[in-house]
C-alpha cells in the first residue's frame, strides 16, 4: 500500500495527523464516544471510518457534521477535492471498548460523582456485557492535597505475552478538574468468539476444554463373552485365506508348466 505522500504530493511529510477524539472538534464533551478511525485506501480515494457509539452525533443534522469534518480533514492535510471520504460506524458492544468506557467515566467524574462510585459502576457494566476481566486505574489527587493511585480489578486478566496484545483493550484519558489532573486508564479482557465479533476468534494458549464422556449404557443382567473363541475363529478364517492364496499359486504355476511343454 503506497505512503499518504506517494498517493498526495502536496502532503507534507513531515505533518502528522493532530485530529481529536469525538471528530476533530476541540471543547466538546465525548459522553460515551468512541473515535477510532480505520483507513482504507481505494484508489485515489482515502476512506475514514468513525466507529462511535453514537453515530448521529457523529453525522450531525441532515449530514452537517460529517461534511465539515470531511472539508476540515482535506484541507487539514492539503488533500485534493473529492479525494477523502468519511463514514460512521456504530459500535456494537460498548460495554467491550476500552475507549468507550474511559469517556463514560471520564465524563462521570466531570459531573462530579464519587471515584470509588464512579470505577465500580463501570467494572460493573463491563463484566455485565461478557468480558472477562477489567481492570480501571485512577490517579492524582482525590481527596487529599497528595496525590495517589487507585485501582479496581475483577475478574481474569493477562499482562504479558502475544496473548496480551490480542485480547486486552485499553485506553487512557485525562479529566481536569478544580484540585488538578486525573488519569484514567481502562483495561478490558475480552473472550474467545469463534465469530470474532465479542473478542479474537483463537483461545488462549494454556486454555483447557474438558468434552463431556459419552453415557454408558447400563448393564441390567449379567452376561458373559468367550473372548478366546473369538480369536480362534479369527485365526481359522486366517488359516483358510492362506490356504487358498497358496493353491491359487500352485495352479497358476502348473498352467504354466503345461503350456511351456505343449510349445
Amino acid at each position: 500500500m503506497p505512503s499518504r505522500c506517494q498517493m498526495y504530493p502536496g502532503l507534507d511529510r513531515d505533518r502528522r495527523p493532530a485530529i481529536t477524539s469525538g471528530g476533530g472538534r476541540t471543547g466538546e464533551r465525548e459522553k460515551e464516544e468512541e473515535f477510532n478511525p480505520v483507513i482504507q485506501a481505494t484508489g485515489s480515494i482515502l476512506t475514514r471510518v468513525i466507529r462511535a457509539t453514537h453515530t448521529q452525533e457523529v453525522l450531525g443534522e441532515q449530514g452537517r457534521r460529517i461534511r465539515e469534518l470531511t472539508s476540515l480533514i482535506q484541507k487539514r492535510f492539503k488533500f485534493p477535492e473529492n479525494s477523502v471520504s468519511l463514514y460512521a460506524a456504530k459500535v456494537q458492544n460498548r460495554g467491550l471498548s476500552a475507549v468507550a468506557q474511559c469517556e463514560s467515566l471520564r465524563y462521570k467524574l466531570l459531573n462530579g460523582l464519587a471515584v470509588r462510585r464512579a470505577c465500580y459502576g463501570v467494572l460493573r457494566f463491563i463484566m455485565e456485557s461478557g468480558a472477562k476481566g477489567c481492570e480501571v486505574v485512577v490517579s492524582g489527587k482525590l481527596r487529599a492535597a497528595r496525590a495517589k493511585s487507585m485501582k479496581f480489578t475483577d475478574g481474569f486478566m493477562i499482562h504479558s505475552g502475544q496473548p496480551a496484545k490480542e485480547f486486552i483493550d485499553s485506553a487512557t484519558r485525562h479529566v481536569l478538574l478544580r484540585q488538578g489532573v486525573l488519569g484514567i486508564k481502562v483495561k478490558i479482557m475480552r473472550g474467545s468468539d469463534p465469530e470474532g465479533k465479542a473478542g479474537p476468534q483463537k483461545t488462549l494458549p494454556d486454555s483447557v476444554t474438558i468434552i463431556e464422556p459419552k453415557e454408558e449404557q447400563p448393564v441390567l443382567q449379567p452376561m458373559s463373552q468367550d473372548y478366546g473363541a473369538k480369536a480362534l475363529a479369527a485365526q481359522q478364517l486366517a488359516e483358510q485365506q492362506r490356504l487358498a492364496e497358496q493353491q491359487a499359486a500352485e495352479a497358476q504355476e502348473g498352467a504354466g508348466a503345461e503350456a511351456y511343454a505343449q510349445e
